[in-house]
């Protein structure tokens, strides 16, 4: 899958969870660029990436993100 197909899914995916369609992710994103991105939403949106690429991440990898970068990485590694 196309990395640049993945970044326009990921953002759609992030727009819907935040509720807020100003969102724009990219590899260097983190959580302390998104306001209400706190641990309870970090596992709605998990959940949501999982729904929407039909994947499922380890708690190791959940766990080890430190931006979306390697959520990218995982995605195209298993799609």
């Amino acid at each position: 899958m196309d990395r640049q197909v993945i970044i326009k899914r990921l953002n759609e995916v992030f727009r819907d969870v935040f509720d807020d369609a100003n969102i724009v992710v990219d590899a260097q994103t983190t959580a302390d660029d998104i306001e209400d991105w706190d641990s309870i939403e970090h596992i709605n949106l998990i959940s949501a990436v999982e729904s929407e690429f039909k994947i499922r991440f380890t708690m190791g990898e959940v766990s080890g993100m430190k931006n979306v970068g390697e959520m990218i990485e995982i995605i195209e590694q298993r799609a």
